[in-house]
């Protein structure tokens, strides 16, 4: 027989906030419907290691599913999805709504660049007889974690010519990789005594790339001549190519599944490419949404979103005004009328590191999609903080579809923090809100996520479109 609850526990149950666990309440048909997910997922994300390659994949995708290049002036009906690519860097794709742009749009916005490490315009050199490409890295990183370990280059060169040379070496089994060298500890007494910042140097991540030397005794630099001959025959390039390139260093692995459950997926880049994903799919399965959604993969976001491609740019308010045009209404009027889900991420709680968080306001995996109201430093120093109707909106959205999701800051009050591309949304008087994934060992080379955690993100998002 059924136990009868107390008093106190129908009061609790009724009164209290009690936090779901995706693993434990999605039963068997769900937790294939998250496998299952995140299968593409993997795919997606060993595709596109830089914000070019996320482009470039998701563009041949889209078309295949019959998404036209978006034409200002052109007649659209609902249901039609077009797309705009932004200097193959930063993309838009929408699917037309049933109601006009007047009652606004539904945006979710995520980027697709991720922590690295750019070669320097003129990076290549040699010392001591070996070769090296300078970097100047890119984003937040904790500069150690990148030593000691294989690197594959992407990106692409701009020829004096005006032709382009795509670049992507280390990934396939049967290419070279690269790394940059560290000390061995026998002799890195001096090296483990400073503080983790000083360890390693920006200057020191120094990408080791040859060390067999061109056979010519009259000429210098012999083993930096046999690299740029190297070059000059696979690629055609010369090494004032260089100066018109965006080349980067990204960990040469593929996603894998961690844990005997296989519950949880490490990959480079999970930030913020595991939220690009879910957007993608979500975009790609509406049908003829009430309102047109404007689905945003955003450049820049790691450095400030700076930049013709980043969201402190004008592209995105430009295609808006583009659709408000077309239907003969003032920009503004659309924006006050529209709303955002800033697809990004938030940390997860580690054990290992208990000190960092509260308890009660943190994000967990295996917990769903984190909804955070505001990001920002200490006191809220460079935030969109959410207004409470905003928050209620998407809460009534994701209980209604069965998503489940949580609340979470980016660590304790007076830890730190960080920001996301929400409010050079807010910026425009669209209402906006922080939604994500739950990441363990953030803007590290190798990151962690969980898949239901994952599939929750798609599931609030598709809830959002399909309202």
């Amino acid at each position: 027989m059924e136990k009868k609850k107390t008093a106190g526990e129908l009061l609790q149950e009724k009164l209290l906030y009690k936090q779901k666990d995706a693993a434990v309440v999605l039963d068997e048909k769900e937790m294939k419907k998250v496998f299952d997910f995140n299968k593409g997922y993997k795919k997606f994300i060993d595709a596109g290691k830089t914000e070019y390659e996320v482009v470039d994949y998701t563009v041949e995708y889209i078309k295949s599913l019959g998404y036209k290049e978006y034409e200002f002036g052109k007649k659209y009906n609902a249901g039609d999805k077009v797309y705009v690519n932004n200097r193959n860097k930063s993309l838009i794709m929408t699917t037309f709504g049933t109601l006009p742009v007047s009652e606004g749009v539904y945006i979710a916005a995520s980027h697709i660049d991720s922590p690295r490490l750019d070669l320097k315009p003129r990076p290549l050199y040699e010392d001591k007889e070996l070769a090296y490409f300078k970097t100047h890295y890119y984003g937040g990183i904790k500069k150690y974690q990148w030593t000691a370990m294989p690197l594959s280059l992407h990106g692409v060169v701009y020829k004096a010519d005006g032709s382009v040379v795509k670049v992507r070496i280390g990934d396939d089994k049967a290419d070279p990789v690269f790394c940059v060298t560290d000390l061995l500890p026998h002799l890195a007494s001096d090296q483990m005594s400073k503080n983790a910042m000083q360890i390693i140097s920006g200057e020191q991540l120094n990408i080791l790339i040859g060390s067999y030397p061109f056979k010519d005794d009259k000429v210098s630099e012999k083993v930096k001549l046999n690299i740029a001959n190297i070059l000059f025959e696979k690629y055609g390039i010369v090494e004032s190519d260089f100066l018109s390139a965006e080349l980067t260093a990204v960990p040469a692995f593929e996603a894998r599944d961690i844990g005997f459950d296989r519950s949880m997926i490490g990959a480079y880049g999970h930030d913020d490419r595991v939220c690009a994903y879910p957007i993608l799919m979500s975009e790609v399965e509406v049908k003829a949404p009430k309102h047109t959604t404007v689905t945003v993969f955003a450049d820049k976001e790691e450095v400030g979103s700076d930049g013709t491609t980043g969201m402190a740019s004008m592209f995105f308010i430009d295609f808006i005004e583009d659709l408000a045009e077309s239907q003969g209404v003032a920009l503004r009027h659309v924006l006050a009328k529209s709303k955002c889900l800033s697809s990004d991420v938030n940390a997860a709680v580690d054990p290992n590191f208990p000190d960092v968080i509260e308890k009660n306001n943190a994000a967990y995996i295996n917990k769903g999609v984190v909804l955070t109201k505001y990001t920002g430093s200490r006191g809220k120093s460079g935030t969109n903080d959410a207004t409470a109707e905003t928050v209620s909106f998407f809460r009534n959205i994701f209980d209604e579809a069965g998503v489940i999701w949580q609340t979470g800051e980016l660590g304790k009050v007076d830890q730190g923090g960080g920001g996301t591309v929400a409010k050079y949304v807010s910026a425009h008087n669209i209402d906006t809100i922080d939604l994500g994934v739950p990441v363990l060992s953030m803007h590290a080379p190798f990151e962690v996520v969980s898949k239901t955690d994952v599939y929750m993100t798609y599931k609030a998002i598709s809830a959002f479109y399909n309202n």
